[in-house]
């Protein structure tokens, strides 16, 4: 599960968390611009394919796959221009953050969530004790990667793979991808037909890719095999925790607590690169939204995913986990809060700033262009507002007397013009 994924409602915020290799850190729904024009016609695309296809056979066999394996996976597919198109004209920008929050953490999202909750606790509370993942956390995932198994994905993987490891834009990547794909059928975990997903690769109900499958996905149910395809989703639910373990999480730390911000609160600090004791946040007047100081559940960082006009979050390590399945601050939040809903926690207190309308690519670029220029180094150009740009917005908003809440805002994209 390497970053990033996209657009059933499931992935309704990007590609697959485990799909990309990171960079700067994505900020809510940003997204580079993938863009480029399409030369190719579906008829000199086929044509293509297939020879693409002759010469991936020998890197194929190279990793262990086998002529059998081959025949059967590339009998009956053909190139898939719409698989392209998508990967290619992904938007420039989608949402604001509370924009995706109203989706992902909806009243009917929590609702149908309590319900499959319910129907699955047994199995839920099963896998908590095995792997230490709060139950409602996995259900959060879960409903947020397939809608708690309705959205799936119907685009045949192999197909979609190969297709995108033939168009070449990010081909070392997806042609990895495709041969994960084909171990898993090689090893008899899923049939080819059975083997679908998003148009990007990712599969199952808790949308992995091949790749982290082959590392992370788990057989909870002992027969033989990790189906993460199926209608019982055992497998999927588990190999979704068995990840999160994996990657440090603590069994009782919340992924973050809202609060609010006292007068006169030094902005500069909010940053997930500044991380205090609980107490010393307390001690600068920070406390959650009922009034009360907030326990101590070990080093925390405050963060503002839409500046100081909106909700502020203590974070903790249990946040950082849940990136390593999407490093997108909209996504990791969704899915914390929709486990504090369906515990039957409050919604979101605090108000946003829903006046505000998303920067397009090409202003970010713009805007870390302008704050270099100004003095104020990004560190890069490249529309991906991260930890170093958010720093340079900050400098730049202190040095100017505004907010230095590092929110990249069309205000201060105005304000350095």
């Amino acid at each position: 599960m390497q970053l990033l994924r996209t657009i059933l409602i499931a992935l309704s915020l990007c590609i697959p968390a485990f799909a990309y290799a990171a960079g700067e850190k994505t900020r809510p729904m940003a997204r580079p611009d993938v863009t480029g024009d399409m030369h190719m016609s579906a008829a000199q695309g086929e044509q293509g394919f297939e020879a693409w296809i002759h010469q991936f056979r020998p890197r194929a066999r190279g990793q262990g796959i086998s002529d059998a394996t081959l025949n059967s996976a590339f009998g009956s597919i053909s190139y898939d221009a719409d698989v392209v198109k998508k990967d290619r004209n992904q938007s420039e920008f989608t949402k604001q953050i509370w924009e995706y929050l109203d989706s992902a953490t909806s009243d009917a999202r929590v609702s149908n969530g309590k319900k499959a909750l319910n129907k699955h606790i047994e199995l839920l509370q099963q896998i908590e004790a095995t792997y230490g993942v709060e139950k409602e956390i996995v259900a959060a995932v879960w409903g947020l990667e397939s809608a708690y198994g309705a959205f799936r994905g119907d685009v045949p993987i192999i197909e979609a793979l190969a297709t995108l490891a033939y168009d070449g834009r990010r081909g070392r990547f997806f042609e990895s991808q495709l041969i994960a794909a084909l171990k898993i059928l090689q090893a008899g975990d899923v049939s080819q037909g059975k083997m679908k997903g998003s148009w990007a690769g990712a599969m199952g109900h808790t949308q992995f890719m091949p790749t982290s499958y082959l590392s992370y996905a788990v057989d909870f149910t002992g027969d033989g095999k990790r189906d993460i395809w199926d209608d019982n989703p055992a497998d999927a639910l588990a190999s979704a925790a068995a990840y999160l373990r994996e990657f440090g999480w603590k069994t009782g730390q919340p992924w973050g607590v809202e609060v609010r911000l006292p007068k006169g609160f030094d902005y500069r600090q909010t940053s997930e690169r500044v991380k205090k004791p609980v107490s010393a946040w307390t001690e600068m007047g920070v406390r959650d939204v009922s009034g009360k100081s907030v326990p101590n559940y070990g080093r925390a960082s405050i963060l503002l995913p839409a500046g100081a006009q909106g909700a502020a979050f203590m974070i903790f390590d249990n946040f950082h986990v849940i990136e390593r399945y999407n490093t997108a601050d909209a996504y990791v939040i969704g899915v914390g809060h929709l486990a504090d809903r369906i515990a039957g926690g409050p919604p979101i207190q605090a108000t946003w700033p829903r006046g505000d309308r998303p920067l397009h690519f090409r202003e970010k670029i713009e805007m870390q262009q302008l704050l270099a220029k100004a003095g104020f180094d990004p560190q890069g150009t490249d529309g991906i507002i991260g930890p170093n740009t958010i720093a340079a917005i900050k400098a730049f908003q202190e040095n100017v007397g505004m907010v230095p809440d590092g929110y990249a805002s069309v205000n201060v994209l105005k304000k350095l013009r």
